[in-house]
């Protein structure tokens, strides 16, 4: 990924948009996040994605803890281009739980 200028993107009012995180080569839905500008900048120049945490009110790459990164192969933004699509290489399980998606539960059990 080259930095280059970017579609302007439809921030919400806190300055965020979701982004949805897909497998590139499963296309199973890993999980959701939110990206500010910030975000959305270092993932491109990185090729990791990054995000920002609303509950701790910082940037974050996913996987600085747990080494789960995700390699970002494409980024790609809706038809209103107010949420982001992430096609990713998991280097290991998405959620925080260590299910491979976040995605794991059925509502009806």
């Amino acid at each position: 990924m080259h930095p280059s200028k970017m579609i302007e993107l439809k921030f919400d009012e806190q300055g965020l948009v979701p982004a949805v995180v897909q497998d590139i080569n499963t296309r199973e839905v890993l999980m959701v996040a939110w990206m500010n500008s910030e975000a959305v900048e270092k993932t491109r120049q990185t090729g990791q994605a990054h995000f920002w945490s609303r509950s701790r009110k910082k940037l974050w790459r996913k996987g600085e803890t747990s080494g789960n990164v995700l390699s970002v192969q494409e980024i790609r933004l809706d038809c209103d281009a107010d949420t982001l699509l992430l096609l990713v290489n998991p280097a290991g399980p998405a959620c925080h739980t260590g299910e491979r998606s976040c995605f794991y539960r059925a509502l009806d059990g």
